[in-house]
Order: C-alpha cells, then sequence, then structure tokens
C-alpha cells in the first residue's frame, strides 16, 4: 500500500484542488490557518496551548455530510435492515414511506428548512430502541432532507482543509440542553447516583430542555432559572480548581436565552457573583473582538468556549448554514490572526444535536430494555445507573410502545464535528467512535484532570479525539480553500423569496460523490465467532483491539423485535445465545459495528457443522479464512468488492481448510460472503494495520 495516503488520496479522489491557485482564492485569515506551521517542540499533545471549542445547533451528519466522498454517507453498502422488507433508506411516516431527498437551494426555499421535532420522547420513538424506522413519523417528513457541496460549500470546504469526522455523534437522545449540559459537565445524569447503581429520573438529569432556558439579564436584574440546580462539577469547576486558564466568549444576554450555555444549569454556576471567577469568565459579556484581541495579545485562555446568538447556530428555521459558515468564518479570522498563536491551537466545531434530522447509523448505545425488563443485550461492566428512569411517562411518547419506563440516555444520532488546526490539515476522516465527552477526554489527556460526570460507559466506547491529530508530522503543504462566507443575512433574505421546499412525492436515488480521502489510523481489532447447535446459535464478540466497541445485532427473522446491543471492553469477549426452535431451526443474524464492521451469520439444520474464522495479518496485509466441517463440505467464497476472483474452499470430515488473500490494493478494506448448503456468513469491514489508510473505496461507487 502506497505510504503517503495524501498521494493515495489526490489519485484516488480525482478533483481535490490543491496549490497556489486554491491559497489565492482564500481570505486571507483562512490562507492563514492553512499555511501557519505548527508550532512543534515535543511532537506531543502538549504542544497543544489552546483548546477553543465552538458548538454549534440541530444539524444531523447525513444532513449535512451524506454526500461527501469518502465518509460514512449515502454510498453506505451496509444499512442496517428494517421490517417489511426495507432498510434505514425508507423510512416510515405511519402511512407511507419517505426517503433522503435533497434540499435544492437552488429553486427553492431550503437553505432555511423548517425546524423539526428534537425531544426525548420523539427521538426515542424515531430511534426505536435500535429499530430506526419511523424517523418522518416523529419528526416530520422535513427530518428526511439533506444537502450537497453546491449547498453548503463552506462546511464542505472546511472538511475538505482539515478533518472531519464521520462517527461523533451526540451523547443524549435529545435537545438542546441535554447535550449542551453533557458537553460542560461531561454527564448529562449525576455521577454520584450512578456510581450507586441508580438510574435517575429528571430530577437529577436533564432528558429535555428546561434548566438552560433563563429569564432576566446580566448583570441586572440578574437571571432567574427554571428547575433545580445539578449539582455535580462543570468542566470550567475542573478547569478552575486545577489552576487551568478557560473563559466563555458570548454575550450572556444574547445566546438564546442562556440555551446555548449548557453551565446555567448547575448549582456553581447559578450561586456565582460579580467577581467570582465563574461569573467572571463564564457569565459576563466577552465578545469576538475580545477574542481577536486575546489572541493578538497573546492572552488566549488554554480552553475556551465560544457561544453564538441565535442568528449565527445554524439552528434550521431560525439560522442558515450560509449564516454560520459567516460566524464560523469571523471566528477562524480571529484565531489565525497571530500565527504564534494559531501554530498552538485546536479549535473543535460540532454541533449539540440532529434536530430532528435524518441519519442512517444506528447510534451506540447502552442496551435497551425489552417491554418484559428484560435487557436486550450485555456488557462487559455493569450498566446500573446509565438509564433514564421515567414512571410517569414524562419524557416518552404515547405511541412509543417498543419499551418500558427505562430508557437510554443516548448516544444520540451522528453530528458533524470538524477538527481545525494545524495537526488535522489534510482532508482527513476520523471514524472513531466519539460524542460530547469526548471534547472533554481531550481536556483531560491534555491538561492532566479528571472530569467526574464522565461515565464508566463512555470511557469505554468513546475516544478522546487524540486520533484525529498528527502531533508528530503535522506540517503538511498547501490544501483546499474556503469560500468567502460573508454577507450572509443577505443571501438569506435572496433565498426565502423562492419557493417552499417541500418533500418529494417519489423517492429520489440517494447519492454520494465517489472517491476516497484519507483516513486516520484506529486501534480496533473487532471480530465475532458463531456456533451453531441443535435449536440454538452462540455469539462471541471479540474485542482483541485498544478500544471499546457495541455490536448491535439485527434478527431479519424478527424484525419487530428491539435489536440487541452489546459493549466490549478493549481486549474481552462477549457471548450471548439466540434460540432458534420456535423458526425449525433457521437463524438470519446481522452484527454491525464501526466504520463498516459487518458479519452476517444465516442458515438452517442443513448446514449444520460448518463454521468459519476470520483471521487478521497485518503485517502482511492478508485477511485469513478458516473454514471447519464436521462432514466433509465445499464452500463457496465470493468477494462483494475490491476485484478479487471467487473460489471454492474444500473442507475434509472434521478437519479444517483455509483461504487468505492480500487486501493491500483495496486499502485492507474487505467483503466477502461464505455460501454452503444451508449455511451463509458475510464478512467486511477494515483490517487496522497502524498506519493511517484510505476510506472505504466501494462506498458511494
Amino acid at each position: 500500500m502506497d505510504q503517503h495516503p495524501r498521494r493515495s488520496f489526490l489519485k484516488l479522489a480525482g478533483g481535490a484542488v490543491g496549490g497556489g491557485a486554491a491559497l489565492a482564492s482564500m481570505p486571507l485569515a483562512i490562507r492563514q490557518a492553512l499555511a501557519i506551521p505548527a508550532a512543534q517542540e515535543t511532537g506531543t499533545i502538549r504542544d497543544v496551548a489552546h483548546v477553543v471549542i465552538l458548538m454549534q445547533e440541530n444539524r444531523s451528519f447525513d444532513h449535512y455530510f451524506g454526500t461527501l466522498r469518502g465518509v460514512r454517507g449515502f454510498g453506505d453498502r451496509h444499512p442496517i435492515p428494517a421490517a417489511g422488507g426495507r432498510n434505514v433508506w425508507v423510512q416510515s411516516d405511519g402511512e407511507g414511506t419517505l426517503s433522503p431527498f435533497h434540499l435544492n437551494t437552488k429553486t427553492t426555499d431550503a437553505l432555511r428548512v423548517p425546524g423539526t421535532p428534537h425531544s426525548f420522547a420523539d427521538t426515542q420513538g424515531a430511534w426505536g430502541q435500535g429499530k430506526m424506522e419511523e424517523w418522518p413519523r416523529y419528526k416530520t417528513p422535513y427530518s428526511m432532507g439533506y444537502y450537497r457541496r453546491d449547498d453548503i460549500p463552506f462546511q464542505f470546504a472546511l472538511a475538505e482543509a482539515f478533518t472531519i469526522c464521520d462517527s461523533y455523534h451526540c451523547s443524549v437522545l435529545a435537545g438542546t440542553d441535554p447535550n449542551r449540559i453533557v458537553f460542560w459537565s461531561g454527564g448529562s445524569f449525576d455521577p454520584e447516583m450512578r456510581a450507586k447503581g441508580v438510574n435517575c429520573t429528571d430530577e437529577h438529569s436533564e432528558p429535555d430542555n428546561f434548566r438552560c432556558w433563563i429569564k432576566g439579564a446580566l448583570p441586572k436584574p440578574g437571571y432567574s432559572y427554571a428547575g433545580n440546580a445539578l449539582r455535580w462539577a462543570t468542566i470550567p469547576d475542573v478547569l478552575e480548581k486545577a489552576g487551568v486558564s478557560w473563559k466563555i466568549y458570548q454575550d450572556p444576554n444574547n445566546n438564546w436565552t442562556g440555551a446555548m450555555h449548557g453551565g446555567l444549569a448547575f448549582q456553581s454556576f447559578r450561586n456565582s457573583k460579580p467577581g467570582d471567577p465563574l461569573y467572571t469568565k463564564g457569565m459576563s459579556h466577552w465578545s469576538l473582538e475580545q477574542l481577536a484581541r486575546d489572541v493578538q495579545d497573546g492572552t488566549l485562555p488554554a480552553v475556551s468556549w465560544i457561544l453564538p446568538s441565535m442568528n449565527y447556530s445554524e439552528h434550521p428555521s431560525a439560522s442558515t448554514p450560509i449564516q454560520g459558515a459567516e460566524f464560523t468564518g469571523k471566528v477562524l479570522q480571529a484565531l489565525t490572526a497571530n500565527p504564534a498563536v494559531w501554530g498552538k491551537t485546536v479549535f473543535f466545531l460540532t454541533f449539540d444535536e440532529n434536530d430532528g434530522q435524518f441519519d442512517h447509523l444506528p447510534p451506540p448505545a447502552p442496551p435497551s430494555y425489552e417491554m418484559d425488563g428484560r435487557m436486550a443485550g450485555k456488557a462487559t461492566f455493569d450498566l446500573a445507573g446509565h438509564y433514564l428512569w421515567d414512571p410517569d411517562r414524562k419524557h416518552i411518547a404515547p405511541t412509543d410502545k417498543v419499551s418500558g419506563l427505562v430508557r437510554p440516555f443516548g448516544l444520540g444520532p451522528r453530528v458533524p464535528m470538524y477538527v481545525v488546526s494545524p495537526w488535522s490539515k489534510g482532508g482527513w476522516v476520523d471514524s472513531q467512535v466519539f460524542d460530547h465527552t469526548s471534547v472533554g477526554q481531550f481536556l483531560e489527556k491534555r491538561f492532566g484532570v479528571t472530569i467526574p460526570a464522565i461515565s464508566p460507559w463512555h470511557r469505554a466506547v468513546c475516544g478522546d479525539m487524540t486520533s484525529a491529530f498528527d502531533f508528530g508530522a503535522p506540517n503538511d503543504p498547501a490544501f483546499p480553500g474556503l469560500p468567502d462566507a460573508s454577507g450572509a443575512s443577505a443571501l438569506v433574505l435572496a433565498h426565502i423569496q423562492r419557493p417552499r421546499i417541500l418533500p418529494p412525492e417519489r423517492p429520489e436515488p440517494l447519492f454520494q460523490e465517489p472517491g476516497v480521502r484519507p483516513s486516520r489510523r484506529l486501534s480496533y481489532e473487532l471480530n465475532v465467532q458463531s456456533r451453531v447447535e441443535a435449536n440454538r446459535v452462540t455469539l462471541e464478540f471479540r474485542n482483541a483491539g485498544k478500544l471499546g466497541a457495541v455490536f448491535h445485532v439485527y434478527d431479519r427473522l424478527h424484525l419487530d423485535r428491539i435489536p440487541k446491543r452489546y459493549t466490549v471492553e478493549a481486549g474481552k469477549t462477549l457471548s450471548d445465545v439466540w434460540e432458534t426452535a420456535a423458526d425449525d431451526g433457521r437463524y438470519d443474524l446481522s452484527v454491525y459495528a464501526v466504520n463498516g464492521f459487518r458479519r452476517d451469520i444465516k442458515g438452517d439444520p442443513a448446514g449444520a457443522g460448518a463454521e468459519i474464522e476470520v483471521q487478521y495479518r497485518p503485517a502482511q496485509q492478508k485477511v485469513q479464512l478458516t473454514a471447519r466441517s464436521t462432514a466433509a463440505t465445499t464452500l463457496k467464497i465470493e468477494h462483494n468488492a475490491y476485484g478479487e476472483a471467487a473460489q471454492d474452499i474444500t473442507v475434509p470430515a472434521g478437519g479444517r481448510a483455509q483461504r487468505e488473500w492480500s487486501v493491500a490494493s483495496s486499502g485492507n478494506w474487505y467483503d466477502f460472503t461464505v455460501t454452503g448448503a444451508g449455511f451463509t456468513r458475510r464478512a467486511a469491514g477494515r483490517m487496522e494495520t497502524g498506519k493511517h489508510g484510505i476510506s472505504d473505496p466501494a462506498m458511494g461507487a
């Protein structure tokens, strides 16, 4: 394989813009963002002196980037199944079906697409505990709309210039407050109660928008707050105690009545007074102009949060992508005005939640509960205390009869995350599972602090963002530019004069740009081993990597049931059994995990006695298949992508046989199916080698 994935990307993507022409077309500040080298001293995360964080509003990953080449979008060849012979691309509105459709901004007013419901109740309903079948029913048909490159050129250009994460999820299956509370504290539920194994009600957690919506103004008459204050430590509390400098850049009287500020739900912020550190740094008026001055003066804090006003938040109905682009451009101009500061700065730009916008990937989450109280899945550690208990069904829709009164908080759907820094240039994709706790974990890693509200489940499953950076060799030369995003308000006025965007009467074909992009190395090593006996199938979920993972299991013979989920910590295994007597010994199970990992286990009694095992040989860039059988049999291996020819494998009675093939030419991606009488097994994914690679070359083809 090419040892320079940047070159591979340029050859395979065919159309990446670079060099002097692209640089000349950019605003000065953006040219600086790409041209300023990292201040490399140690070649580690210690070279990061400043972390700047902007959380925008309410866009899902597919809604913005489902068509972007080289990310897990609409070209995903592994959509989860749905009842009635459908898959996740065909969603029910309760009467008919609807698929993703283009929000055409050239002919309609789609730039200002209507907002959609995004409470805990309707998100639980659309998610269906993992069934993912009824997005437009709970979220309206507008939930299925998406943009393309020509509609949101600034967002696409930012992803092309730096790093986009295509497995970054919001933390809670809900709206703004719950997710911003996680972002500012590390958790949406009380960590002391969780440590005791007690599931929180809404008295000690935030399932829906409530506590951050203030009344009043600062400094006088002051804020008045809704609900009881949450009592665990926020991230600013942790940083202040550790002596790490921080600040929140905002207008405290123009932050959407407090909704942008997750800290306002907490006792420490509510009790702070003028002159107190939390009040001075986190509740005062610090403008973007002040941010620019702090950068120029070399006084930018170690950690900074930036809060948008409603107009620049990108929230559907209230704001637009081009207004968000203009605001982001202003932030980048401020940060890059002093090269000495930008050379030591990481800028994280993400979104609090997905609004109601559709995303096709099932979010990793703790197992759901069946209506009879049984857990639909397992974990390698105790999950007591990780759930919402809603005894009065205040946060569960009346039509949601899939599960009972104990519900997972999340993870929720994917949202965009751009990692913008001198260490993340080059149009990379990072496919590690992240969520809002991941930014907190990055702060822990860099500044040596501990955020107590981050739960054991989140620490097991969600990464710390460090895989998105190359601290050792960051300074690659010129990359694609960013369009000028100024004058957004005037453009919005012109757009809203166009005809109203309406969902189409007929489904549109799915589209994703062909080509690949450089992909960060990951530390996953996942596998599933099956064993079939009389009227039962046992699956063993194996995690030999350095990162925890969630396996989702869909029973294709019973898609009316909740899919089971298995959280397996790094270096551990977990097993479970499916009884097949009621189906006359037939079984049809599909297992999904991160970054295109898939295993299909299908068969009937005629195939009993045969089994396969997939093994990785990263040093040789080969995948090895071992087949075993109690009776002599011949199996067929067919490759579903990447060009390998079909082949047979003959297994002697009571013996085994092996085949192996190189995956070097496909960037270490594999996808094959093994069939025989009453026997089907499919395996797909990427073999990790410890080196950077490319995104799935068969995705979007």
